[in-house]
């Protein structure tokens, strides 16, 4: 009995399986899936590592024009890797209803939009998120037990000058918002607002959100215990890891330049 209830399993899922790859890969158009009219946008999350980006993934793809789960771990060397996205998140999502306006993916390292050209389509909207460099600092070496802290601040300050490059790249303000970390938690409702707007989606945003099966999942987003409790938890923990100030120094200075260039090339939140 077992071996037939796996049988039937198996079949189930090849069914699936051949569905979506029916639907994904038969057009060329990376935007395009078959059966359906619209194309899809596609939703950068353009940030780096313990910046908040798994809780801002959460509140996003909760929405039901949004759908994806966090890093794909995709390297995108033309716009025709769009269609291994859009693959892996609805096989691992398991939604049968393809309806999503977008499809979501975050990409917290340099190696990844190979071809930076893509910034350039329409179809693709992107969302900067950086977190300032005491607290980003301390909790990437805590991440990376195995970083000195020029290791860290290497990693950190190369980053967010590479977000500066893509922010520069896209150069409209449509296609581009621009969040910080401290937003999210202590200015959330403008945040969601501006999000709302920026996207274009009916339904609002809220600061509970689903825990997915893949919610905590190393390599994927953020494996804390904070992260699963479906809503945004403002915890302004200290820092028990010490850091030197030449090492601050670098990285305020670093977030600064960031920030200003950001700020300049993106849609950013009004907090008044």
């Amino acid at each position: 009995m077992k071996q037939i209830i796996q049988s039937l399993r198996d079949y189930k899922n090849q069914l699936v399986n051949d569905y979506y790859d029916f639907r994904i890969s038969t057009p060329e158009n990376p935007y395009t899936i078959a059966l359906r009219g619209n194309r899809y946008k596609i939703l950068f999350i353009l940030s780096h590592m313990r910046s908040g980006s798994s809780l801002l993934t959460h509140l996003l793809t909760t929405n039901p024009e949004i759908i994806g789960f966090g890093e794909a771990h995709i390297e995108y060397q033309s716009q025709q890797e769009l269609k291994k996205l859009i693959l892996k998140v609805y096989r691992d999502t398991r939604q049968l209803r393809m309806n999503h306006k977008y499809v979501l993916d975050k990409l917290l390292h340099d190696k990844k939009l190979i071809d930076e050209t893509m910034l350039f389509s329409e179809q693709i909207r992107a969302i900067f998120l950086i977190r300032e460099q005491k607290k980003a600092l301390a909790s990437i070496l805590k991440l990376k037990p195995h970083w000195n802290e020029n290791q860290a601040i290497e990693y950190y300050s190369t980053r967010l000058a590479t977000l500066e490059k893509y922010a520069k790249l896209i150069n409209n303000k449509k296609r581009s918002l621009f969040i910080t970390h401290e937003q999210i938690l202590d200015n959330t409702q403008s945040v969601f607002q501006t999000m709302q707007d920026f996207l274009e989606v009916k339904q609002p945003f809220s600061e509970e959100y689903q825990v997915l099966s893949m919610t905590g999942t190393r390599g994927i987003g953020d494996s804390s215990e904070n992260i699963k409790a479906g809503r945004i938890v403002r915890q302004h923990k200290t820092s028990e890891t010490s850091i030197s100030s030449e090492l601050i120094e670098q990285g305020l200075q670093s977030f600064t330049q960031c920030y200003t260039t950001l700020s300049k090339y993106c849609q950013t939140v009004d907090c008044l």
